[in-house]
C-alpha cells in the first residue's frame, strides 16, 4: 500500500485515513486481505505500534476484521453497501 506519511501528523490518524478512503471509494473490496501490520510498517517505514493503533482503530470503526489469515476489509460491508444500513461511519 502506498501511503504518503507527513511525518508533522499523526502516523496512525494518517493510515485510518487512507484506508477508510480507500474501503469507502472501493479501492478495496469486502474481503480484501490487507497486509500484515509488519509488513505494511516495514513498508511504509514507520513503526509496527502505530500500525496496530490504525487497523484496531478502523477495525473498531466496523471497517475490517481480523482472524485466521490476517486482517480483512469486512465481507459484510457488502451487504450493507447494498442493503439499507450503508458504510460505517466513522
Amino acid at each position: 500500500m502506498d501511503v504518503q506519511i507527513d511525518r508533522n501528523r499523526s502516523i496512525p490518524t494518517q493510515i485510518v485515513e487512507d484506508l477508510r478512503s480507500r474501503i469507502t471509494d472501493s479501492r478495496l473490496a469486502p474481503g480484501d486481505p490487507l497486509p500484515s501490520t509488519r509488513i505494511l510498517a516495514r513498508e511504509l517505514g514507520v513503526s509496527r505500534g502505530s500500525v496496530v493503533s490504525a487497523y484496531e482503530q478502523i477495525a473498531g470503526e466496523g471497517f475490517l476484521v481480523a482472524g485466521p489469515g490476517g486482517t480483512r476489509v469486512d465481507p459484510s460491508l457488502q451487504d450493507r453497501k447494498s442493503g439499507s444500513a450503508g458504510m460505517p461511519r466513522p
